[in-house]
């Protein structure tokens, strides 16, 4: 199975478990919490399908990767996926990141720049800065990161039930748009995480990435559910219209956060049309 090195931790080295498939333009699609790459499967095979190549990697902490007890932060993350991008020599790329995987395509772009980079997609997305603030009233109250910080550590595989419930929107799309066996699925991927990274990860989501945002370069599709109960889209995604220069932003009627699997075949067009 293929691995980056990216770190050592005492004797141990910490590697990036990646796949890659495909040819043609490439796109690397960064997964959200608690998950891993897999979690792309219904994008990953209209890109193929499409001519894309595709590379899917497990952040740090979940999936196939190590699970050490340091680097939970954005500048390790971009930097974890600077070496993914060096080490595969990857250019004219779209970088595509989901949820917190919104958080390393941002933080890349921010500190790397898009020498490698055509693209990028924002879904579900952290940006700007969700924590409320004297300059960022728009915000969410910094108490609900502590509260999920508390429920992570009282019984880290019960939260992980209630936030996957909201993840789906389990109570109005559960057993139409999202079957049992797929939560199932979802669940056993983020109980088998690092409980270290389950707890650390949660933090980073408080991360200021304005200062990311307005360095971007290139075009950049937001794509967002108007149900989504994890990030709010009014702290989110509508806040983004103004500070991309060149942004194309689609909001999915009825979408909770998961939007690329109970609304796949929206996602997809949109994604297909905008990777054109």
């Amino acid at each position: 199975m293929p691995y980056i090195k990216v770190g050592e931790e005492n004797s141990t080295p910490i590697e990036i478990y990646y796949e890659d498939h495909g040819s043609g333009r490439p796109v690397v699609l960064i997964h959200g919490y608690p998950l891993n790459g897999h979690s792309w499967e219904k994008q990953e095979s209209a890109l193929l399908e499409t001519g894309h190549r595709v590379i899917t990697y497990d952040r740090r902490g979940f999936g196939r990767s190590s699970q050490p007890v340091t680097g939970y932060d954005y500048d390790t993350f971009a930097a974890d996926l600077n070496t993914l991008m060096e080490t595969l020599d990857l250019r004219d790329a779209v970088l595509g990141g989901f949820s917190m995987g919104s958080g390393e395509v941002t933080r890349y772009l921010g500190t790397y720049g898009s020498g490698r980079v055509c693209k990028a997609v924002l879904m579900a997305p952290l940006q700007p800065y969700l924590l409320k603030a004297d300059d960022n009233p728009e915000g969410v109250d910094g108490s609900v990161l502590d509260n999920t910080m508390r429920a992570v550590t009282a019984d880290r595989v019960a939260f992980l039930k209630a936030f996957l419930d909201d993840f789906y929107n389990m109570d109005v799309l559960g057993g139409t748009k999202v079957s049992e066996q797929a939560w199932q699925a979802s669940f056993q991927v983020a109980a088998a995480a690092s409980a270290t990274a389950t707890l650390k990860c949660v933090p980073t989501w408080g991360t200021d990435f304005r200062k990311d945002v307005a360095a971007f370069d290139v075009p950049t599709l937001v794509i967002q559910g108007d149900q989504d109960r994890i990030l709010p889209i009014d702290a989110t995604g509508n806040r983004l219209k103004g500070l991309i220069k060149d942004l194309r932003y689609v909001v999915i009627e009825g979408g909770p956060h998961a939007i690329g699997w109970t609304h796949t075949d929206q996602v997809n067009a949109t994604l297909l049309d905008f990777l054109k």
